[in-house]
């Protein structure tokens, strides 16, 4: 079995265009979340949401590639050129060969979907560019980063709601490791804030119109936000021959299904994911410092989570940090877990461990340390990312220190 790490990290976001940035807005503390800016936002009920401001695209791409690239497409490769100019890696030969992408994504091009829709029922058209079908389809982000950079690897897209993201890198993961690949270009993308997006959420009833507040008593739902976050999973030697900077190292990986309910959590499911990404890493419950939640700020997820953590660390799970950086990024469908994965990297090569932001006061079923609204600073070895998605699909990363 080979070892796997990290070595370059993209994103754009509602906190920040690029890593450090973001970085920045975690240790702060610093909130993405506010009034939603597009149109017939006074149509909706939910009028928040956290969209990545000051983002022009045609200032990054031209007019040829604006006609192909929805918005979830352009922030897949504005965060993959960055993870790739930090890694260092050119794929050519049998690297490319052997290097490929697996991205993450719920809605894929739905503001795509949302204005093509618009344009036939509204407003009458009989006519639609004849692009849309590879604008919107889920895999064109995978695609493209894979034409973009030479990939000619496996590269495929993962759909599975919340977990998109998590799911994705597990299957990079696993495939570097069993040696069926060198590299891959993996994490997750979307950009559902549109009327259309935002309307169908108002429908299942989840959604905040003020706030998101993970764990607190007062929380009263979820925000969504939107973006990407980007990463180079490498083999260890591969990177280690070329001296390459390691990020951090990927130890273990598990997926569970609940078999349960469409929307309703399962703590069963859960545990048996964190349990099992432990397990895959060979990882002591005791070795774990920090767990980046799914946290999305509803009354079900965040008890349901809080017990899945307590049943599977026992004791420990009184001195761990768990925290939610949706608080601050909002809620990015099935481009989340790639975004909080940074919060895991943070955490374990600067010591420091984002805030759950917008925490008012404890909930009894959610008793453990959710770092509220304060960055925090503390050396941890092992971290975990949970994804927890609708559908019942659990996915754990678990990360080590380089």
């Amino acid at each position: 079995m080979h070892r796997v790490v990290i070595t370059g990290a993209g994103t754009i976001n509602p906190l920040g265009q690029d890593v450090p940035t973001t970085f920045d807005a975690m240790r702060e503390g610093r909130c993405g979340i506010g009034p939603l800016e597009f149109r017939d936002v006074d149509r909706l009920a939910v009028k928040i949401g956290a969209q990545v401001k000051g983002y022009d695209a045609e200032a990054v791409f031209n007019r040829q590639q604006l006609a192909l690239y929805d918005r979830f497409t352009q922030f897949a490769l504005i965060a993959a050129r960055q993870a790739l100019v930090q890694s260092g890696l050119t794929f050519s030969g049998d690297l490319a060969n052997k290097s490929g992408v697996v991205l993450g994504t719920s809605g894929g091009g739905l503001t795509t979907q949302d204005d093509n829709y618009r344009a036939v029922y509204e407003e009458g058209k009989n006519r639609v560019h004849p692009f849309v079908v590879p604008k919107l389809m889920n895999n064109a982000a995978a695609s493209h980063v894979s034409m973009e950079f030479n990939l000619k690897g496996p590269s495929f897209t993962v759909a599975t709601a919340c977990a998109s993201s998590n799911h994705a890198m597990g299957q990079a993961f696993q495939m570097i490791r069993t040696g069926l690949c060198t590299a891959m270009i993996t994490g997750g993308s979307e950009s559902m804030l549109c009327f259309g997006g935002v309307k169908a959420w108002e429908g299942l009833r989840v959604m905040s119109k003020d706030a998101c507040r993970p764990f607190s008593a007062t929380r009263n739902g979820m925000v969504q936000g939107e973006g990407a976050g980007v990463f180079v999973f490498e083999e260890y030697e591969h990177a280690k021959a070329r001296g390459a900077e390691i990020l951090c190292e990927v130890l273990g990986f598990a997926m569970t299904s609940d078999a349960a309910d469409i929307v309703m959590p399962s703590k069963q499911g859960a545990a048996r994911a964190i349990s099992g990404a432990l397990s895959d890493g060979g990882i002591a419950k005791e070795r774990v410092g920090y767990i980046n939640a799914h946290g999305t700020g509803t009354a079900a997820n965040d008890k349901t989570e809080s017990a899945a953590v307590a049943d599977v660390f026992g004791t420990h799970a009184d001195q761990l940090m768990i925290s939610s950086t949706k608080s601050m990024h909002g809620h990015l469908i099935g481009g989340t877990g790639a975004v909080e994965l940074l919060a895991c990297i943070m955490a374990l090569r600067e010591g420091v461990i984002a805030p759950t932001i917008g925490y008012e006061e404890p909930d009894p079923e959610c008793a453990l340390d959710v770092v509220p609204n304060e960055a925090r600073e503390a050396e941890v070895d092992v971290v975990l990312s949970n994804a927890f998605a609708f559908g019942g699909l659990n996915a754990v990363l678990a990360l080590g220190r380089a």
